[in-house]
């Protein structure tokens, strides 16, 4: 790329989206897709690239736990592949504001955020040998982007960037200035929804120390970045929200399909689409209503025929919908795929409500083609629960669990520890919810309760709380953000993370996986099949070129006894 005849602002036809490492590559990147899809429409040409798929990357991202996790012992570790990418996160970003003059502190920080996702002592030597990691990776990445960017000679980078991918999004950027200085650089995604939400302080900080970016968009972005590329935001407005541009939000109904066409797809276990946008309930501790505003969703029948188009084209039956809940849409889509000629098995996030609590439903579902529910259960405590604003109870919990897992679709469940408030008793209350369910839970995660000064629905009230920094006030130089926490509060951060510990060696002893590997989800489906005899066809049997299967087209139902929990839970249900 010559940057003496590089096409300038007003010239911005060719547009490369990327998703950096580190990601985990489960479906091909939705938002870039989309955008993708969107753009080319109003012709523009737009390149998608994945660099989570590099085996490189991977490498050294192993390489980074493998040595994070010798230095951390057993009972410390948690769920280490998860709470690690806080470690990871902070380390890397530290890493490319490190200088000479503040090498004691930077060695200092990298300790600390050790200390604090682990609450175990790292040694310098330790912060050594992950430095050598980073400065491997970092020299990578660099020769990775001039690669690319030699080769695409784009007018506009855009990349998409969310929390574990903030240090090498920086990293790109500021080296593609450095190199081109014309290019016009944009950054979105789900970043700007928690720990970087407008408005908060961390926001402010961070606008001010990357002049390297040109712009930022805040939310949905396809109405926005043609609003940008088309020459209708003024030069001075860094930061763009659909409130700001007064753009509205996508109609769904004429959606464009995301376009795969220039990924690898036989790399992913999964296909990706949605159904809908935004989320119809607003959980105290989630950020998704603020992020995608208005709750808008397709009718059944244009999703089904969306599916059916990239199965087409990709030639794998299994789709991931990266919805926020399938709830307002879940019986219709079956219903559309019990009529529809081919079989397709689709996987998504589901809300505990009346209608999961109806064997009649989940087994509907099953035959329909839903292949995994992955719940936000979050606690085993009415208390808590309700403090959660999730309107659901342990025994409609187990109701829906039971019924879905006797249907034999995979139940992933998803945990909140240390929500505030949370009591020893309620703790507890949640690992016995747990071995309860233990024969009908596929698959166990947890993440601890994490604060944010803005982005939660609750924020505003928690702030009024005492809060404190995680990390020393010095620390905003190196990371580009400050990480809180309520002060005082029960459970402590301290408690939260050994929660965290017990439950994870809880499920454990239990027999339920928490699979992040090949390896792991191979023997995870094993159990499956043996614990259900409608268990839904195992990973690999869905994967791209296997043979075509449409068992759930001729599936019988099997008489359980979880049809005698609908008659005493029908007068405990007051949610929608």
């Amino acid at each position: 790329m010559n940057t003496n005849n590089h096409p300038g602002t007003t010239d911005r036809k060719k547009i490369l989206l990327l998703l950096l490492p580190f990601w985990t590559p489960l479906i091909p990147p939705m938002g870039i897709s989309c955008l993708k899809g969107f753009l080319q429409k109003h012709g523009y040409n737009v390149k998608t690239i994945d660099a989570n798929i590099e085996a490189g990357f991977r490498e050294i991202n192993d390489n980074y736990f493998k040595k994070l996790e010798s230095a951390v012992p057993g009972d410390h570790r948690g769920n280490l592949l998860n709470i690690g990418i806080d470690v990871l996160q902070g380390h890397m970003t530290a890493h490319l504001h490190r200088e000479r003059d503040n090498e004691a502190r930077y060695i200092e920080l990298v300790k600390s955020l050790i200390y604090k996702t682990f609450y175990s002592v790292a040694k310098d030597s330790l912060v050594r040998e992950l430095n050598a990691i980073l400065d491997t990776f970092f020299l990578q990445l660099e020769t990775y982007m001039l690669d690319i960017l030699e080769k695409e000679q784009p007018h506009v980078l855009g990349l998409s960037t969310f929390k574990g991918i903030l240090a090498s999004s920086l990293f790109a950027f500021k080296l593609a200035k450095e190199k081109y200085p014309l290019l016009l650089t944009v950054m979105g995604g789900g970043i700007f929804a928690d720990q970087l939400a407008m408005g908060s302080p961390n926001f402010d900080y961070f606008i001010e120390n990357t002049p390297y970016i040109d712009k930022i968009i805040i939310g949905e972005g396809e109405l926005l970045l043609l609003k940008l590329l088309q020459g209708e935001v003024p030069a001075h407005e860094k930061v763009l929200t659909s409130q700001d541009m007064n753009c509205g939000v996508m109609d769904l109904s004429t959606a464009d399909l995301p376009d795969f066409s220039d990924l690898q797809m036989k790399y992913y276990p999964n296909m990706a689409s949605y159904t809908s946008r935004s989320c119809p309930f607003q959980c105290n501790f989630c950020s998704e209503t603020i992020n995608w505003g208005t709750y808008r969703k397709k009718k059944a029948k244009q999703v089904v025929r969306e599916l059916t188009q990239l199965y087409e084209q990709g030639q794998c039956q299994l789709f991931l919908l990266s919805d926020s809940l399938l709830n307002p849409i879940i019986s219709e889509l079956a219903r559309e795929f019990l009529t529809s000629d081919i079989a397709l098995y689709w996987d998504g996030y589901l809300r505990v409500d009346r209608k999961v609590c109806n064997p009649e439903n989940t087994f509907m579902w099953r035959r329909g083609g839903f292949y995994r529910a992955r719940l936000g259960i979050e606690s085993g405590s009415s208390k808590v629960l309700e403090a959660m604003n999730k309107e659901i109870t342990p025994q409609q919990i187990k109701t829906a669990v039971s019924n879905l897992a006797q249907a034999g679709i995979k139940t992933t469940t998803y945990w909140v520890i240390g929500f505030p408030g949370e009591t020893e008793e309620d703790f507890l209350q949640t690992l016995d919810l747990i071995e309860s369910l233990k024969n009908d839970i596929y698959e166990v995660d947890c993440n601890p309760f994490r604060f944010h000064l803005s982005g939660q629905v609750k924020s505003l009230q928690w702030r009024e709380k005492k809060i404190a920094r995680l990390y020393p006030k010095w620390a905003r130089e190196f990371l580009l953000m400050e990480t809180w926490f309520i002060d005082n509060a029960n459970p402590s951060r301290e408690d939260i993370y050994r929660r965290v510990n017990r439950f994870l060696e809880h499920c454990k002893k239990l027999g339920i996986p928490n699979p992040y590997s090949l390896d792991e989800i191979c023997k995870a489906d094993e159990r499956w099949q043996k614990l259900h005899k409608n268990a839904v066809p195992p990973l690999l049997d869905l994967q791209q070129g296997s043979a075509y299967i449409n068992e759930c087209k001729h599936l019988k139902k099997l008489q359980t006894a979880v049809d005698m929990f609908q008659k005493e839970e029908d007068d405990d249900f007051d949610f929608i």
